[in-house]
């Protein structure tokens, strides 16, 4: 048994889980609803304030991987819908700016011939800010961790950071690797 999976979830004031028909989990909150479809080996009990992850005896290694990541996938549906999830990305550039436009629009100035316009999923919520002297930031919102982190990874593709002069979009306080440039000979 994984020892992720053995961990009972906690359900704050305002969440409900439930079973659906079709083999799925729906978590419901403050913030919105959401649903994941569940292996059938896996079983969840659910009672007044915990959810237990529970697997079958002898399903083994795949039991087991799917027993943790199902724990890990309804734990991340409670504090989404309770709380929800943020992700900051900083512009690092000359020139690199951000912009939301209405419809969820996101338009991006990264130094190439044109600028970069991204449309966003209807479920997050984008803004930016230009604080004074620093570089542009942009702040995404959302429900669903794994949809944040797909499209805070395809922004960040638009532009990887590149390691001799730190130049590109990275998330806010990651550390970059940076690499000493050519010397010549005297």
């Amino acid at each position: 048994m994984s020892r992720i999976g053995k961990l009972p979830i906690n359900l704050p004031a305002g969440v409900f889980v439930e079973h659906m028909a079709d083999g799925a989990v729906q978590v419901k909150g403050a913030k919105g609803v959401l649903c994941q479809k569940i292996d059938p080996q896996i079983k969840i009990e659910i009672s007044q304030d915990v959810v237990n992850v529970v697997t079958c005896e002898g399903g083994g290694k795949k039991v087991n991987a799917l027993h943790g990541l199902y724990r890990a996938l309804i734990y991340n549906m409670v504090i989404g819908v309770s709380v929800g999830f943020k992700r900051t990305l900083e512009l690092i550039g000359v020139g690199y700016k951000a912009n939301v436009q209405q419809g969820n629009l996101l338009e991006l100035g990264l130094g190439y011939s044109h600028d970069v316009v991204m449309v966003l999923p209807e479920e997050i919520v984008a803004t930016t800010e230009l604080p004074k002297g620093k570089s542009p930031l942009i702040h995404l919102e959302c429900i669903d961790n794994q949809l944040l982190g797909q499209v805070a990874a395809k922004i960040r593709s638009l532009r990887k950071v590149e390691p001799y002069k730190g130049k590109g979009i990275r998330f806010l306080g990651e550390q970059v690797r940076r690499k000493v440039g050519k010397s010549t000979k005297k």
